[in-house]
């Protein structure tokens, strides 16, 4: 029993001995790491962990050395009698025994649970912590560097709208440092017409979740312009909206283009009811023109007198419709001979009215003829937009000179139309672009960006080029140089003196729509010599020509109800192949097409005169045979 006894107390006294270790190990592993943390002061509940650990480890310790005692005397009996007065019984050694085992299995912990033994108590490891701080802070400055990045504005914005935190773009968007903004109300950056759109939506956003709006921002020395601002509420922990994150992107350019269209659409609709008007107004100066003309030829002198004042003014009425028809670009391009120094001296009455009175129109011509081939009407609105741009590039005023020459440039006889205007210049990367359809530096409103590119189509589209030189604050000049024509350029006005029918032979099928226009041209027809078969539109005219196969000669009216003009030539073009045809209208709405050499085919403007018409049929007439005679 002794033996069985003193192997026992052996055991526990090798028990306390690995609490003693154990606790201690704990003790100072939890002390050394608030002391490398600096938390031995700050931290009360890993110093008293470490306290704990460490008051047990004296107090195993102390039960090692009372079971030990005995054994290092060798007084074996005195070592049993030394233990049964310290109260040494079994269960307190089958507890030490337990205890200890728990001791070692808590140390084996250390590996799986390393916050348990290193750190500042045992819920937490500041190793653990100070890489998990690491990482945010990683993780924040990748977020920075995307917020101050990014092309957007990003703003964050607390219940009562005022900004937290903004980004250098929304900065310089509103032409402040970003260190300026903090504290300041959001609506303060929105233009006055628009704050009450940017408090709606901050309003809406807290119950929506997300809205979005377009507002103006204040110019201010930042770019201003149109923005559109994208709001996603804040929510806090318990789910309630406290503020928005605004991410606000510029739309100035957007808005601008979409200006532009809404303006180009505007035109095109204005073009279209212009045309129209054209079209009926030319008919009505056709049937004055054409009658003044018939009666004069048989007047006394005073009666002569008076009529040809009626031909003067339809004459002046016909340059007014013409000149509608280059505003609202409604004219079919028919390139002839165009002298374009003549050209220029009748349109400067033109010029000057749409130029305003702080700004001076100076015409200088060339000395001789200027002749260039290229459609009158577009060069007529060639020189109308660049004498509008000009005007606009000097608000205060200014001098706009247009110089028409006779140049040799690559060897080749060119005609240079120069327009100068003394405005505010441009820079050389906006001159790059003038050209660029909808490009354009005015407000909205104020231009569709489409004046000078259609100068830079109508231009290369005749053959020539046109050259730009700006320099700010100097003004602005644009070179127009078109291939000379080789023969002398025609007259650009109608004359309103009597002349004579060009007289012939065959029958001309006639087709228009307009009662007083066909009377007057079957008239005219008639007195120089021709049978004349009426058709009143296109389906009539077709059922006339199916009934008399000796036609000669088609004249028709391109814009008629049903059937126009051009349907009704390939009509009947196709049913006999060579049959010339003469197309007239004052706005053919885009139905003719390309006729290329076709010498068959020819056009006759609105309104026309008595000889005029005439001429043309006895032209066409005298080709066609020409066209029959020759083998080629």
């Amino acid at each position: 029993m002794d033996g069985w006894t003193d192997t026992w107390w052996q055991l526990t006294a090798l028990a306390n001995a690995v609490i003693l270790i154990a606790y201690l190990a704990i003790s100072f592993a939890i002390g050394r790491g608030l002391w490398q943390s600096s938390q031995w002061r700050k931290n009360p509940l890993g110093l008293a962990t470490a306290s704990i650990f460490f008051t047990c480890a004296v107090h195993h310790g102390s039960h090692t050395v009372h079971l030990l005692l005995p054994y290092l005397g060798g007084d074996m009996h005195a070592g049993t009698a030394m233990r049964m007065a310290f109260g040494m019984d079994f269960q307190a050694a089958g507890w030490d025994t337990v205890t200890a085992v728990l001791a070692v299995w808590y140390w084996t912990l250390r590996g799986r649970f390393p916050a348990l033994v290193r750190g500042a108590a045992l819920f937490e490891d500041l190793r653990l912590r100070q890489t998990a701080e690491a990482d945010l802070r990683a993780s924040e400055e990748r977020y920075r560097e995307i917020v101050e990045t990014t092309s957007e504005g990003v703003v964050v914005l607390d219940s009562d709208g005022r900004i937290g935190y903004a980004n250098d773009q929304f900065a310089s968007m509103v032409g402040r440092e970003a260190s300026e903004l903090s504290g300041a109300p959001m609506l303060e950056f929105v233009t006055t017409a628009d704050r009450s759109v940017a408090a709606q939506a901050l309003t809406e956003v807290r119950s929506r979740g997300a809205t979005r709006v377009e507002v103006g921002l204040q110019a201010g020395a930042g770019r201003g312009g149109w923005v559109r601002i994208t709001l996603t509420a804040r929510i806090d922990d318990a789910g309630d909206p406290f503020g928005a994150l605004a991410m606000v992107a510029d739309v100035t350019e957007q808005k601008s283009i979409e200006a532009q269209l809404h303006q180009a659409q505007k035109l095109e609709a204005v073009g279209q009811l212009a045309g129209g008007l054209a079209h009926d107004f030319n008919n009505l100066l056709t049937v004055i023109d054409g009658y003044a003309a018939l009666l004069i030829a048989d007047a006394d002198e005073t009666t002569a007198g008076d009529l040809a004042m009626i031909r003067d003014a339809a004459s002046r009425a016909s340059t007014l419709t013409r000149q509608l028809l280059t505003f609202s670009r409604a004219q079919t391009a028919r390139p002839q001979a165009v002298d374009v120094a003549e050209l220029v001296a009748r349109l400067e009455v033109l010029l000057r009215r749409l130029i305003r009175e702080d700004v001076d129109l100076l015409v200088i011509p060339a000395a001789g003829p200027t002749p260039a081939h290229i459609d009158p009407g577009q060069l007529e609105q060639v020189l109308v937009n660049l004498v509008i741009n000009a005007r606009d590039a000097m608000p205060d005023g200014g001098t706009v000179t247009i110089g028409t020459d006779r140049v040799v440039r690559d060897d080749e006889d060119q005609v240079l139309i120069a327009v100068t205007d003394s405005g505010s210049g441009m820079t050389p990367e906006v001159a790059a672009r003038v050209f660029e359809p909808f490009f354009t530096t005015k407000g909205p409103g104020q231009g569709t960006g489409l004046g000078l590119s259609t100068v830079y189509g109508i231009v290369t589209r005749a053959g020539g080029h046109v050259r730009v030189e700006s320099w700010p604050d100097e003004g602005t000049r644009f070179d127009i140089h078109l291939p000379a024509a080789a023969m002398a350029a025609d007259s650009v006005g109608e004359t309103v003196a009597p002349q004579r029918l060009t007289q012939g032979t065959g029958t001309i099928l006639l087709a228009e729509d307009d009662p007083a226009v066909r009377r007057l041209s079957q008239r005219i027809l008639a007195a120089a010599g021709y049978k004349v078969l009426v058709g009143v539109d296109g389906e009539h005219a077709l059922a006339v020509a199916r009934g008399n196969p000796d036609i000669d000669l088609l004249v028709t009216d391109v814009i008629m109800p049903g059937m126009n003009g051009q349907q009704l030539a390939d009509r009947l073009t196709a049913i006999r192949p060579g049959l010339p045809v003469i197309l007239t209208s004052a706005y053919t709405r885009g139905v003719l097409t390309d006729t290329g050499d076709d010498r068959t085919v020819a056009f006759l403007d609105k309104p026309f005169t008595a000889a005029a018409l005439t001429e043309k049929v006895r032209s066409v007439l005298d080709n066609r045979i020409d066209v029959t005679a020759s083998p080629t």
